[in-house]
């Protein structure tokens, strides 16, 4: 190929192989692809990076963009009840009935663009806004999902619109009239919309594409969830799934189909490399076994189990059993996978009362644990929702950020600690350039719409609350 196809990217550090390589550069070609990673090669088109690293583009698995709209404002004690999932879900319900089609974009872009500009290049959208507010289809079954994945195209990012089968309220639960724009009762409608989806988006040139989602064993009964899954399997299509997120609903699955949901899925064939269970939170030793088992997938989002009370993951089990654990921002009250991923080592020294708990007894250096959540940021998240990236080796999306070495936050760092520094210490405002298919969407910091983003998502806020 001729140099002037290729972009060179010229920075002080490229994580690439599991390590920095110090003032080489990284080469893309016309089609956004990697070309060479810590080569020497320069090329007309060469772009310097001066105090610069860059690091493949962070990849979120589990994502509901218009719950942007409620941050801050669940953050309140109701009288005379314990606060938990179940009394924030209301008010994020409550919020979910009053959204147009127009209002589902603008909140989805806003979300976006916090993630583009904390360095993230693909979601995992998990997507379950799929009728007007009284329940009644739309003309295109799809349109909501289409303003999600528009949204996402609009900020520049690659998506997996994760459409969710939303069956029922639960096992032996009067139907919930909050929940009417989720709901399609009968599979082979829920299945003959995905098919549609994935026919209308098919010529997205990677930038969108479709995935399964039964939302939980409470809302997707067995006959139901067996049909997605296969329906699935055939496809190659990613298949993810609320699973073990609350008490209450493990304890609704025993006494519906005598077993847990682990141990549901498992039994029934159901679990594979595709899946990915979200929320793995009260699982039992022998249920991390069966998902291993299948090699299974895991989806933690830290920041939401946290600001819901919904427990901890047992992440050192996973990583012990030979898991891969994914990243995701879910209910968006904070957008910041690597916060998401340093979460997943705190609290469980919170839990066990020591430091370094997922720390292997083979991990030589000190990038080691940081390496192990830097790849659930990325290669795991890219494994999850089946999207091209979250390295940069040849032949993958040149899909990437940059962090400014000079930022306080990680000023100071050496070539074997940077890694460190950046996961467990990093600022989102140290990210400078976000650039996704060889194309820079974020640049010294900046996103170019980014101006029109925030006031259309203060308009929209204003709408709702003022």
């Amino acid at each position: 190929m001729s140099s002037s196809n290729l972009t060179t990217w010229l920075a002080d550090f490229v994580y690439t192989e599991g390590r920095f390589h110090s003032r080489l550069a990284f080469v893309c070609d016309d089609a956004g692809l990697v070309v060479q990673a810590g080569s020497t090669t320069k090329s007309i088109n060469t772009i310097s990076l001066k105090d610069r690293a860059i690091l493949p583009g962070l990849i979120n698995a589990h994502s509901h963009a218009f719950q942007r709209v409620i941050r801050g404002r669940t953050e309140y004690r109701t009288p005379n009840i314990k606060d938990s999932f179940w009394t924030w879900r209301e008010m994020m319900y409550s919020v979910a009935s009053r959204l147009t089609p127009e209002d589902i974009y603008d909140a989805s872009r806003m979300a976006f663009l916090e993630m583009a500009l904390s360095g993230i290049t693909s979601v995992g959208e998990f997507h379950y806004l799929h009728h007007g507010p009284d329940g009644t289809p739309y003309e295109d079954p799809n349109l909501l999902a289409k303003q999600v994945v528009r949204a996402a195209q609009d900020v520049g990012l690659r998506i997996a619109l994760l459409r969710v089968a939303y069956a029922r309220s639960g096992y032996e639960t009067e139907p919930n009239p909050q929940q009417v724009r989720f709901i399609e009762r009968e599979c082979e409608v829920y299945l003959k919309n995905v098919e549609k989806l994935v026919n209308d988006l098919s010529g997205s040139m990677g930038m969108a594409w479709v995935g399964v989602a039964p939302h939980s064993v409470r809302a997707v009964p067995l006959n139901y969830l067996r049909q997605v899954v296969q329906f699935a399997e055939v496809r190659k299509l990613p298949i993810h799934m609320h699973v073990a997120e609350q008490e209450a609903e493990v304890s609704a699955c025993i006494e519906e189909y005598g077993r847990s949901p682990v141990a549901l899925l498992a039994t029934e064939g159901l679990l594979s490399e595709r899946f990915t269970g979200v929320h793995m939170i009260h699982v039992t030793p022998k249920a991390t076994g069966m998902l291993a088992a299948a090699r299974a997938m895991i989806c933690a989002c830290p920041t939401t189990e946290r600001n819901l009370g919904d427990g901890i993951i047992p992440a050192d089990s996973f990583f012990k059993q030979g898991l891969r654990v994914a990243l995701g921002t879910d209910s968006q009250v904070e957008i910041d996978l690597l916060e998401d991923a340093r979460e997943l080592e705190y609290h469980l020294r919170l839990q066990k009362m020591e430091r370094a708990v997922l720390a292997s007894t083979e991990d030589k250096g000190l990038s080691a644990i940081a390496a192990r959540l830097f790849a659930s940021a990325t290669v795991s998240g890219a494994e999850s929702i089946q999207a091209r990236g979250g390295t940069l080796e040849p032949g993958s999306p040149s899909d990437f950020f940059t962090v400014d070495l000079n930022d306080p936050s990680i000023a100071g760092a050496f070539e074997e600690d940077l890694l460190s520094t950046i996961v467990f210490s990093q600022s989102k405002a140290a990210v400078k350039d976000v650039v996704v298919g060889g194309k820079r969407i974020v640049e010294d910091g900046r996103h170019a719409q980014q101006e029109e983003i925030v006031e259309r998502f203060k308009r929209l806020q204003k709408k709702l609350w003022g």
